[in-house]
């Protein structure tokens, strides 16, 4: 697939392993997300991505368990052209005992900050530039027509949803 660095620091994607599904998207700049807030995180990268398949951003397993950082499932189609972003939410809630003091240390001090995403002080994250935040899936896409119809065919389920098969396996389901 062609990719093309739209800045100078952007990283050409690979896969960290032989056998990965997806490939790291890396962050360009610093940037800081407050409680509560959502940020685009800037990649430098636009993808020629073939016709018939998109690109699937996705988080990154480590930074959902270690930390409140929440990267937003989104999809890249084959006929964008422009820089890839990566939107990520920082789930964390704002400190009703907050003065309104500055909790982190000016991104120009980064001798004093650790580099790695899910550092932070406070319920305050820095993503640095070079971190990986997200990751790449091409994936095919399946196309479909549309036919309005009266009725649908009947199905064991129904219209049953949302939690109506229930969360506990039964007795059945162990054999």
């Amino acid at each position: 697939m062609k990719v093309k660095k739209m800045h100078p620091d952007a990283v050409i994607p690979k896969y960290a392993n032989e056998n990965d599904s997806g490939f790291d998207l890396v962050a360009i700049e610093d940037v800081i997300i407050e409680p509560g807030e959502t940020k685009l995180i800037k990649t430098g990268l636009a993808f020629d991505i073939p016709e018939g398949f998109e690109i699937q951003v996705r988080p990154r397993s480590g930074i959902t368990l270690k930390t409140k950082l929440r990267v937003q499932l989104g999809t890249i189609d084959s006929n964008y052209r422009g820089e890839v972003g990566v939107i990520v939410d920082n789930i964390n809630q704002e400190d009703p005992l907050d003065d309104g003091e500055t909790l982190y240390a000016p991104l120009d001090v980064k001798e004093n900050v650790a580099m790695d995403v899910g550092h932070y002080i406070g319920e305050t994250y820095f993503i640095r530039k070079g971190d990986r935040i997200g990751q790449g899936i091409l994936a095919p896409v399946a196309r479909t027509e549309f036919e309005e119809v009266d009725e649908l065919s009947d199905s064991e389920r129904g219209s049953n949803g949302y939690g109506s098969t229930g969360v506990k396996h039964t007795e059945e389901d162990l054999q």
